[in-house]
C-alpha cells in the first residue's frame, strides 16, 4: 500500500471520527439556523449588530453553561444560578452604590457570594441523599427570599443603583465599539480553562467517571465529594461572574433578574449533546450549543416574525438537536463496536 493510500485512509478516519462525534449534530444546527436566520434578517443581522446582539447574549449564557454541563456531565444539576447572579448583583450595588465602598470590594463580595452557595450546594449534595435538583431548588428559594427581604431592608426597595469605578466598568461592564460586550472575551477565557479542566487534567476523567457511574468512581479512590464540591462552587462563582458584569455594565441591579438563565443554560447545553444521564459531553458541544441558541433568540427578532412563535422555534430546536445529538453517538458507538 502506498504511502498516498495509507494518508488518505487516515485523513478519511479522522474526518469520519468527527461526523460521528455527537457534537457534529449540533455543529450542523448551528449552520442551519444561522443560514435560516440570515436569509431573513438580510445585511442587519450579518453585520456588526446581528452579531454584537447574539454573541453578548451567549457570552453571558455561556459563562453560566460551562459549569452547568460540567455538572451534567458529572450527573448533577444546578437550578441555583438563577438566584446567585441577581444576589451577586445586588451585593455589589449595595456595597458599592448604596454604601458608597470602593468597587473592588463589592466585587469581591458579589463573588463571595457565589462561591458561597455553590459550597453549600455541594456540601449537601454529597452529605444526603437527596438529589440535587431538589437541593438546588430548595436554595435557590432560599437566596431569592434572602436577596429579597435584605435589598429592601437595606436599599427600601427591589432595586439598587451604582456608579462603578472607571477601571472596573472597563474591565467588565464595557461595551466595545458601542455595540460588544467585554463580556465575550471574559467568555473565552472560561472555555479555555473550561475545556484545560476537562478534557487535559485529570480532573476530567473523574468527571466522566462520576457521571458514568459515582459507586465505581468512589471505589475507585476517586476524591468524588471534593470534585462534587469543586464543581458546584465553579457554578455558583461563573453565575456570580455575570451578576457581576450586568450591574457594572447597566450600573443597577434588580432582585427579579437571572430566572432566564436557569432553563437558558440547561438548553444550551443539552442542544451541545451532553447527556442528562451524564458520563458524555464535552466543552466543544457546549459552546456550539450556546451560540446554537443565541442566534435562535436572537434571529427571530432581527428576522421580523412573530416574537410569540419563538419558544416554539426553541422547544423544535431543542428536540431536534437531542435527536440528532443521539442518531451521532449511536452511530459513532455502532463504529467503534466493528473497529473493534
Amino acid at each position: 500500500m502506498s504511502s498516498e493510500t495509507t494518508k488518505s485512509n487516515a485523513l478519511g478516519n479522522r474526518l469520519g471520527g468527527l461526523a460521528r462525534r455527537p457534537e457534529a449534530g449540533t455543529f450542523i444546527g448551528l449552520i442551519a439556523v444561522y443560514i435560516f436566520f440570515a436569509s431573513l434578517g438580510g445585511s442587519i443581522f450579518l453585520g456588526a449588530p446581528g452579531w454584537s446582539s447574539f454573541l453578548n447574549m451567549a457570552a453571558e449564557v455561556g459563562i453560566i453553561a460551562l459549569p452547568v454541563g460540567l455538572l451534567m456531565i458529572a450527573g448533577e444539576l444546578d437550578i441555583s444560578v438563577g438566584a446567585v447572579l441577581p444576589a451577586a448583583s445586588l451585593t455589589v450595588a449595595v456595597i458599592s452604590g448604596h454604601y458608597d465602598l470602593p468597587t473592588y470590594l463589592g466585587i469581591a463580595a458579589g463573588l463571595g457570594v457565589g462561591l458561597i452557595v455553590g459550597f453549600i450546594n455541594g456540601v449537601l449534595v454529597t452529605r444526603t441523599s437527596i438529589p440535587s435538583l431538589i437541593i438546588t431548588i430548595g436554595t435557590m428559594f432560599g437566596v431569592m427570599g434572602l436577596t429579597l427581604g435584605f435589598t429592601v431592608m437595606i436599599a427600601g426597595s427591589t432595586g439598587v443603583f451604582m456608579t462603578p469605578d472607571p477601571m472596573a466598568k472597563a474591565l467588565l461592564g464595557q461595551f466595545i465599539g458601542g455595540m460588544f460586550q467585554v463580556t465575550m472575551f471574559w467568555w473565552a477565557g472560561f472555555i479555555v480553562a473550561t475545556f484545560f479542566l476537562l478534557h487535559i487534567s485529570p480532573v476530567g476523567n473523574w468527571i466522566f467517571a462520576l457521571g458514568g457511574d459515582r459507586e465505581s468512581a468512589r471505589n475507585a479512590g476517586i476524591p468524588s465529594s471534593r470534585v462534587s464540591i469543586g464543581l458546584y462552587m465553579y457554578s455558583g462563582f461563573a453565575a456570580a461572574f455575570v451578576g457581576v458584569s450586568q450591574v457594572l455594565t447597566f450600573q443597577s441591579a434588580q432582585v427579579a433578574a437571572g430566572q432566564a438563565f436557569i432553563f437558558n443554560s440547561i438548553m444550551c447545553v443539552v442542544i451541545g449533546g451532553v447527556l442528562l444521564t451524564g458520563g458524555a459531553g464535552s466543552v466543544i458541544g457546549i459552546v456550539v450549543g450556546t451560540l446554537t441558541f443565541a442566534i435562535v433568540n436572537q434571529g427571530i427578532f432581527f428576522s421580523g416574525l412573530d416574537p410569540n412563535i419563538g419558544s416554539i422555534i426553541i422547544g423544535a430546536l431543542l428536540l431536534a438537536a437531542v435527536l440528532s445529538n443521539d442518531s451521532f453517538r449511536t452511530l459513532a458507538m455502532r463504529y467503534a463496536a466493528k473497529k473493534s
